[in-house]
């Protein structure tokens, strides 16, 4: 497991805890810390956590309501703890965080509700997030980030072709 996808997991389970106990957003940060000293204690990137979590809350009427457009058929209330915060940290980095890549947004959320979610959590988690994805491209809400990473891909294809035209006129 990444480092960053240990660090995801420590802060969807902070917001479960949170949320369970329906506790103050204040109390979201000492349950945060908490479980970093916990379970994370040993990892060096500090700062994405706490501003994973903070960026959660900051957003949080936001994404919330964002969930309520986008699943229209799950009241909020009604979708299990660990999906609805699973969701949370999915649109705060898919909508809300510049550096983190649309699409490692949405695969970090899948891969979190196949390992803690429901038989269906996936599916449902890729069908809400893939959604607001749409929307935002049809929106012209393109992240700065994922206009690179095409440009990126494209320049290692074209080194291995160069390599490969390279070793073909050698051998």
């Amino acid at each position: 497991m990444g480092t960053r996808h240990l660090l995801r997991t420590v802060v969807m389970q902070s917001l479960y805890q949170w949320d369970f106990n329906k506790e103050s957003k204040e109390k979201f940060f000492l349950i945060l810390k908490e479980n970093l000293k916990e379970f994370a204690s040993n990892t060096e990137d500090k700062n994405f956590p706490i501003d994973l979590g903070e960026g959660v809350m900051e957003h949080l009427k936001e994404i919330d309501e964002l969930i309520r457009t986008y699943a229209p058929a799950w009241p909020i209330e009604q979708i299990t703890i660990v999906d609805r915060n699973i969701l949370r940290i999915g649109i705060y980095e898919l909508k809300f965080d510049p550096a983190i890549p649309s699409k490692v947004a949405i695969n970090e959320a899948i891969e979190m509700a196949k390992a803690f979610g429901g038989e269906s959590s996936g599916r449902f988690i890729n069908g809400v997030l893939g959604a607001i994805y749409k929307d935002m491209q049809r929106k012209g809400e393109i992240k700065k980030i994922d206009l690179e990473a095409p440009q990126k891909e494209s320049r290692k294809e074209e080194e291995k072709e160069k390599k490969k035209e390279g070793e073909e006129e050698t051998g």
